[in-house]
């Protein structure tokens, strides 16, 4: 079965913020096999991807998930930007989508009281795996 995976570079993350993309830098993808694997190959000339968030999913094809993505954040094109060296579904995520993701899903489960966010990598991949899906 196919796996959505979030990953996160480190060192990427690093350029992505020097080149004025800022910090915030996820790759996105469908894997039959495992993503720590792949992961551990590296994309974008890095090797120091970690898988954030991986999920099993049904019906879903990396090219459609991508499309899903783009409706809502912008991926990078690697045509642009040689770092990539051709790594599809790399975004970057302004940390105010993903703040107002989780204040709205707060809201709609009742549970609003809190209002405090620090946000970890975990809710960046939270956000962008919920987009995909949907």
């Amino acid at each position: 079965m196919p796996i959505l995976y979030v990953a996160r570079s480190a060192k990427l993350g690093r350029w992505a913020s020097d080149v004025g993309l800022g910090k915030n830098i996820y790759k996105v993808g469908i894997s039959e096999e495992d993503p720590k694997a792949l992961a551990a190959a590296g994309w974008a000339g890095e090797a120091d991807w970690k898988i954030v968030r991986a999920e099993e999913v049904e019906g879903l094809c990396e090219e459609e998930a991508l499309d899903r993505l783009q409706r809502k954040e912008k991926m990078i094109d690697p045509n642009i930007y040689p770092k990539l060296k051709g790594a599809l579904g790399v975004f970057r995520l302004p940390a105010a989508s993903v703040e107002n993701h989780i204040i709205v899903s707060r809201a709609l489960a009742g549970d609003s009281d809190r209002i405090d966010l620090k946000l970890k990598p975990a809710d960046f991949a939270a956000y962008l795996m919920h987009n995909a899906k949907r």
